[in-house]
């Protein structure tokens, strides 16, 4: 054989033994599954529920007419900011000043019948001061004549004259003091009806005051229905023609959203929480919760499910109010908003990430692993129905190559992307997050190789099948 022949079959040998390798890494490799994977770790975890709505604020009132008439002025527009006692509109006041003008002249004749009848009561009270000076001169005189009428001294004609004036003169104070009490009473009756024109007049001025519409509190001006020169009527709040204004207190301000009935069980009082505004994109407002609501309401209508007259089986959302701790001149009512509230924080805890639970029968499992992912579906091997549990699988080394093991855990409080873990796993244990399709028909004991590319398809493409 020559030289060249020996080389030639040295070459195809070596040739042979390469594709006899290659087919049976590629044979080896068959059954091999690509799958992402991540460790279980520890980290500060917090759970959030979020919710949308507006914001609010937490005092306002429809400023309502107070008097019927036109409207003379309008000294405020949307947007402005009042203080306390600030005039905001005014009304026609022709007929209550008119009563007022009035009554202050009939009170100003009342004080002046006052004054006479005081004045006639101080003249009485000189006359009666005068009858017992008079009547103390005719008891002298009326001693002395009975002195002298006993000694016969004098006449009985004279001393009957004395008797005659002393009687008189007791009769004169007596009269005099009547009418003392009689101007007294008079004084009584004219200041009394002085009162009674003061009170009247102090409806006057009420009915005049209201003529006049005040900012009740430091707020914001939110809406103005009317224009100055309409007509205002007294009425229910919210009719037309009956609100002048609606008036907001910027100085507390909430945000009230809407949380899914499945949250709201984790939703407490005094709860923090991360309030943006779309109007405002970058800004966070803190706040905290001050009010869960406890009436479902329809996702569609937001009537409350009490109020509902049709049974329906539709999403329900709960009110929450959320407070916020320091208040913005950039806020305005009815700014759309959201609420990020957090309902629990756990710090160093150890977690997964969320896809990476699954649902399985452990028996089931058990029995796949030790026959490597081989021998059935997923069913007891007592026959009995199967028993699903949330686990995870992680992968361990078996046989010489990696296999993944169905595991139970016991879960906590859920984050954003990762959920706490109670038992289970410890950190560092390797476990398979994805992909969707993968998770979905992985058995325990399949051989896999970790491909974390392969967390990067969407699980919308790996679910289309």
């Amino acid at each position: 054989m020559s030289r060249n022949k020996k080389i030639l079959f040295i070459a195809l040998g070596a040739v042979v033994l390469v594709l006899i390798v290659v087919g049976s890494i590629v044979h080896s490799h068959s059954d091999v599954t690509a799958v992402a994977t991540a460790k279980a770790g520890r980290q500060d975890l917090i759970a959030t529920v979020s919710g949308t709505g507006q914001i609010k604020p937490k005092t306002y009132v429809n400023v309502g007419a107070t008097s019927f008439g036109r409207i003379t002025h309008l000294l405020v527009k949307e947007g402005d900011h009042v203080k306390k006692g600030d005039v905001l509109a005014t009304v026609e006041n022709v007929q209550p000043e008119s009563t007022v003008s009035a009554q202050s002249a009939a009170i100003a004749a009342s004080r002046t019948d006052v004054t006479s009848y005081i004045a006639a009561e101080n003249t009485a009270a000189a006359n009666v001061a005068e009858a017992k000076a008079d009547l103390e001169q005719k008891t002298l005189d009326y001693n002395r004549a009975k002195e002298l009428y006993q000694d016969q001294l004098i006449a009985k004609q004279d001393y009957d004259a004395k008797v005659a004036a002393y009687d008189m003169s007791v009769a004169t104070l007596d009269q005099r003091k009547a009418a003392v009490a009689q101007a007294k009473a008079q004084t009584d009756s004219a200041r009394g009806h002085m009162g009674q024109a003061i009170a009247s007049q102090r409806a006057n001025y009420d009915a005049l005051d209201k003529t006049v519409s005040r900012a009740p509190f430091d707020g914001l001006v939110t809406n103005i229905p009317v224009r100055e020169g309409e007509t205002v009527v007294l009425g229910i709040q919210n009719s037309e023609g009956s609100t002048l204004m609606t008036l907001a207190d910027m100085s507390n301000i909430t945000a009230e959203v809407k949380v899914d009935e499945t949250d709201i069980v984790n939703i407490a009082l005094g709860q923090s929480a991360d309030v943006t505004v779309d109007a405002l994109p970058g800004k966070i407002f803190k706040g905290h919760v001050t009010e869960v609501g406890d009436q479902a309401l329809l996702r569609t209508t937001g009537v409350a499910t009490s109020q509902s007259t049709t049974g329906t089986e539709e999403a329900k959302d709960f009110k929450v109010v959320v407070t916020l701790d320091q208040v913005s001149d950039d806020l305005r009512p009815g700014l759309s908003c959201t609420a990020k509230i957090t309902t629990a924080h756990k710090p160093d805890t150890l977690t997964i990430p969320i896809q990476a639970l699954v649902e399985r029968d452990p028996s089931a499992e058990d029995a796949l692993f030790k026959n490597h992912g081989k021998g059935g579906e997923s069913v007891a091997p007592t026959g009995k129905p199967a028993t699903l549990v949330q686990g995870v699988y992680i992968l361990v080394m078996d046989d010489g190559r990696r296999r993944v093991r169905f595991v139970p855990v016991t879960t906590g409080i859920t984050g954003t992307t990762d959920i706490e873990v109670l038992g289970g796993v410890k950190s560092g244990d390797e476990i398979v997050t994805g992909t969707y399709k993968t998770l979905r028909i992985l058995k325990a004991g399949t051989a896999v190789k970790v491909d974390n590319s392969v967390a990067a398809v969407a699980p919308s493409s790996d679910s289309d099948s």
